[in-house]
């Protein structure tokens, strides 16, 4: 006969060798993500966009630093930071050192609430409970703020945006702004972190510009109601990052939590959004770090991707 405890020693087994190799191997293990998105006018040659989001950076990560700066090889014609550059007030000089290269072409960013605090321990339970209430961050199911921050550690995220703003790169934040890139008059508008109601919409409302080849709309948060302006406005592609991918998710399943209003099914790649009778491109991305008090990731690796715009059909 089999013993008793046979089974929860196999559980138990199996779960330590999960922690294992989501903490020793997958939260390292970086991947580039390919995709197409057809936005551009006709006639117009792809365009390669890099978004990098999400890289809470601690100040020894020498593997995540030595990557990010691989993927200048790319080559990309521009690059996009979604938010969420810190997770260590130490760790302003590793970013910057980290993108240094990725710096030397055109680009546009966003930042998250951890470019603005420190993070703090949290019960990953409370994911769970979040996703349940609809209480996420500072956003309550009615719209209204939940909570104030105190007592949170203040990143210098001032230094942070004085070296991309050094580098050339648009700072999108509540904020409209327009490059050139491989020949084509692109647009961008920003908004700040919804995540913790930094997001000023009235500050950039009335949609792309007639004259633009191509208007793009860039936000850390994917939470609905700036999905919903955007796509109502006629954004033809909406970029984010914020939710991990899930972080921890389930083979053959998928994502628990996002951490925000979008539901689990567009947690990440590439899906579409409808308000106000448009619908718009919408790119999430799963990001490349973690909280520093949460480095663990299980079937979501790290990752960054390479968007190639081309012509959008008739």
């Amino acid at each position: 006969m089999r013993p008793l405890y046979s089974v929860p020693l196999g559980i138990a087994a199996t779960g330590a060798a999960c922690l294992a190799y989501s903490v020793g191997y997958e939260v390292r293990s970086f991947r580039l993500r390919r995709v197409e998105i057809p936005v551009l006018p006709r006639g117009a040659r792809p365009i390669r966009v890099l978004q990098v989001s999400d890289i809470h950076m601690v100040a020894d990560q020498g593997k995540k630093q030595r990557w990010l700066q691989s993927l200048a090889g790319l080559r990309p014609d521009l690059v996009v930071n979604t938010g969420d550059n810190l997770s260590d007030p130490l760790g302003v000089p590793a970013v910057l050192d980290a993108l240094g290269p990725l710096m030397e072409f055109p680009g546009v960013y966003v930042f998250g609430s951890n470019d603005y605090y420190g993070p703090a321990r949290k019960n990953p339970a409370r994911y769970l409970q979040a996703m349940r209430s609809g209480v996420h961050g500072m956003n309550n199911p009615d719209g209204t703020a939940a909570r104030g921050i105190s007592g949170a550690v203040h990143n210098p995220w001032e230094k942070l945006r004085d070296g991309f703003d050094a580098a050339g790169w648009l700072d999108l934040t509540n904020t409209r702004g327009r490059l050139t890139v491989a020949g084509l008059d692109l647009e961008f508008t920003g908004l700040d972190d919804p995540h913790i109601r930094r997001d000023r919409y009235s500050e950039v409302t009335g949609g792309p510009s007639a004259d633009a080849d191509l208007s793009l709309a860039v936000v850390h948060a994917p939470y609905l109601r700036v999905l919903d302006a955007f796509t109502a406005d006629r954004y033809p592609l909406i970029l984010a990052g914020h939710t991990h991918g899930g972080q921890l998710c389930v083979p053959f399943y998928g994502a628990l939590v996002t951490n925000c209003d979008l539901d689990a099914k567009r947690v990440k790649g590439l899906s579409t959004h409808q308000a106000g009778g448009s619908r718009s491109y919408l790119h999430v991305s799963a990001g490349c770090g973690t909280n520093r008090y949460t480095p663990v990731r299980f079937a979501c690796p790290p990752e960054a991707t390479l968007l190639t715009l081309t012509p959008a059909p008739r």
